[in-house]
Formats: C-alpha cells, structure tokens, sequence
C-alpha cells in the first residue's frame, strides 16, 4: 500500500479516537447540563446532525477542491467545534453545547470519506484492502480513545473540559499528518464524464444493497452504542467500566478490517453483510439475559463484529454503483442517507431508554437487522426467475 493510505489510516485512528472520547463523555454531560433525562443524548444526535449536514457539501467540495484540502478544512471546524464546547462547558450551557457538538459533527463528517480516498490512492485491484487498512486505524483508536477518556475527564476543575482539551489535540495532530498526504489528481473521465440522473443510481439494486446494509449496521450499531453508558450507570457500572466496555466494542468494530477485505473478495460482500446481519441479532438477544460486565462486554463485542461485516462490504459494493463522473453524487447521495440514519438512532436513544429500558430497546432492533437479509432474498428470487429452467 503507498503510503498515503498509511496516513490515511492515522488520521482516521485520530478521528475515531475523538469519537470514542466523545461516546464516552457527551452522554454523561448532557446528564448534567439537559433540562430533563430524556434528552441526555441530545449532545450525541446533534454531532450526528452535523455530521449529516456535512455529508453532501463535504464530497461536493472535496470533488472541487481535493481530498487533501478538504480533510484540512474538516479538522479546522473540528477544532472551532472543541473550543465552543471548551466554553460551554466553562459557563455549564447546555444550548451552547448542543451547537458545539454539531460543529464537532461537521468536521467528522469531513473525515467520514477517509475511506474513499483510501480507494482512489490504492493501487489497482487494492481496493478492499485500502479499505481494511484505513478502517483498521480505528484499533489503535480502541485503546487509545478510552485511555484518553479516562485520563482526561477529570484533568481541569469542571468536569469533562479537560476531555475537549485532549480532543483538540487529536485534530491539531491529523493536520500535521496531512502535510504529508498525496492524492492522485483526478482523471478526466471523473470531471467531465457522462453522467446519469441520480435517481437512476438510486434504483440499482447494488446501491439499494449497499445503503440500506450499511444504514442498518449504523443505526443499529448507534443506537445501542450510545444508550450502553447510561444502560450500565443505570445498573450501577462505573465510568471506568463503561470506557472499557467501549473499548472493546471499538476493537470489535475495527480489528477485523485487516481481514475483511480478503473475506469479502473470497466469500463476496453478501455473504459477509448476511453474517454482519446475524452478528447484529445475536448481539441484541445477548441484552435480554445478562445485565453484568460480561454481558455489556459480549454484547457490545458482538454489535462492533456485526457493524463491521455489514459497513465495510457495503462500501465496497458502493464503489460498483457508479461511473467515475457520478462518483461525488453517488456518494454524497450513500453518506447523506447513512449518517441521517445515525443522527435519528442517537437522538432516540436517550427517551428509549427511558421509556423502554435496555432490554426492551434492544428486542425492537431485532426486526431491523433483518431488513438486508430480506434485500438478499429479494434479490436471489429475481435472480433465479431470470435463469433458464431446464425441465427433464
């Protein structure tokens, strides 16, 4: 792999950091500042705003002004968003908060393409592994982003600002990795190629495929996630406990990037999306039997795989659903769909919570995680309906 996919990987280990940090801390400010328990998650689903008002602008600039400049100018809004909330934090106002935490999204919205430069940098025939690699930058982020968490909540006399110091630095470090990064130029058929209308490269059944498993992966994935902290503090677990328990998780999501590259070209990204889908549902059944450490540990363990086996062979299978001058639409179009998904998961989390409980909010998922099996079968049976019979 050239080396900018390396760094590519770094800063997406950096970026993913500073989500674990935030995963970890945003639902426990909003606890403190929110006016009612129900909107503890607000935090954590206007970071997911801003991240989905990021999607469609951030491919469009980046298809005008580069992939490097434009993961510059989303570590700049990242950096703006952690002073605001610096401030926030200093003056207790959780509206203030809210804004930040969107801002923060916006830049992370920028980082979310990552992965795709990692596509255009790779050499031919590359791309799953480019993918894998970039992705598996987020195991460094699973030991790193809670050991930060841990180790910087409590570092300044109000709590949890010393958390936005520390994630200040992880920008100011994926700005000093990008100084090195080089990007092809783009070639021409990607600028002045045909185009089709883009509710034509919605109707295909490989885009379909591809952002619906990697929507339900998200929202899943998300949902759970961001309810885990006040699910554990709610049986009484400690914040050392809820840091390793997403540690874990995000092991779970990233470590088999190195691998899931080769598995999907060997058993193809179906296959891998069903076994993703599978994951997802075992991860929800183990929440109705065990609220202990192990349990959370297991359960989260599962819900990292499933994400994983169901994120990463759909953005693969994206990579097929457009010619080169769709590519910034196409994109645009997956992500816009992808994050508004994980926006809306993270702002019901808190009132499911509340109202439902872990266990049952976890049941309701099952339904959900079923959805790109029921593509695949949609899709087997048309196939088979179009090949010859052959009668004896």
């Amino acid at each position: 792999m050239p080396l900018t996919v390396s760094l590519l990987s770094l800063c997406q280990a950096l970026l993913v950091s500073g989500n674990i940090l935030l995963i970890a801390v945003s639902p426990l400010i909003g606890a403190q500042l929110a006016p009612a328990p129900t909107w503890s998650t607000t935090p954590v689903a206007t970071q997911w705003l801003g991240l989905m008002c990021a999607t469609i602008p951030a491919s469009l600039i980046m298809a005008r002004l580069g992939r490097r400049r434009g993961f510059v100018l989303g570590n700049l809004l990242g950096l703006g968003g952690t002073a605001l909330a610096v401030f926030a934090l200093h003056i207790q106002s959780f509206a203030i908060f809210l804004l930040a935490t969107w801002l923060i999204g916006i830049g992370i919205g920028f980082g979310q393409l990552y992965r795709f430069a990692a596509v255009e940098a790779a050499p031919e025939g590359g791309r799953d592994r480019a993918i894998g690699l970039v992705m598996g930058g987020g195991v460094l982020a699973a030991f790193f982003g809670p050991w930060l968490a841990r180790h910087s909540h409590a570092l300044a006399d109000t709590p949890y600002l010393g958390s936005f110091l520390g994630l200040g630095v992880l920008y100011l470090a994926a700005l000093a990795l990008l100084a090195f990064v080089r990007m092809p130029e783009p070639a021409a058929d990607t600028v002045d190629g045909e185009q089709r209308p883009l509710a034509e490269i919605i109707r295909q059944p490989v885009f379909l495929l591809a952002v619906v498993s990697a929507m339900v992966g998200y929202g899943v994935m998300n949902l759970a996630m961001t309810a885990t902290p006040l699910a554990m503090a709610e049986v009484g677990h400690g914040f050392d406990h809820v840091a390793a328990t997403i540690q874990w998780h995000v092991v779970a999501m990233f470590l088999p990037s190195f691998v899931t590259g080769r598995l999907t070209a060997r058993f193809g990204a179906s296959r891998m999306i069903a076994a993703g889908c599978l994951l997802l549902v075992a991860s929800a059944l183990t929440a109705q039997f065990d609220a202990g450490i192990a349990g959370f540990h297991t359960g989260l363990v599962l819900l990292g795989l499933g994400w994983n086996f169901t994120f990463l062979p759909a953005t693969g299978l994206l990579t097929e659903a457009h010619r080169p001058a769709e590519k910034a639409r196409t994109q645009a179009a997956n992500e816009f769909l992808v994050f508004s998904t994980a926006a809306l998961t993270a702002l019901l989390a808190g009132p499911a919570m509340t109202l439902l409980g872990w266990s049952m909010l976890n049941a309701l998922l099952i339904p959900l995680c079923l959805l790109p099996l029921a593509l695949l079968g949609l899709r087997h049976l048309a196939f088979r309906a179009r090949r010859p019979q052959i009668r004896g």
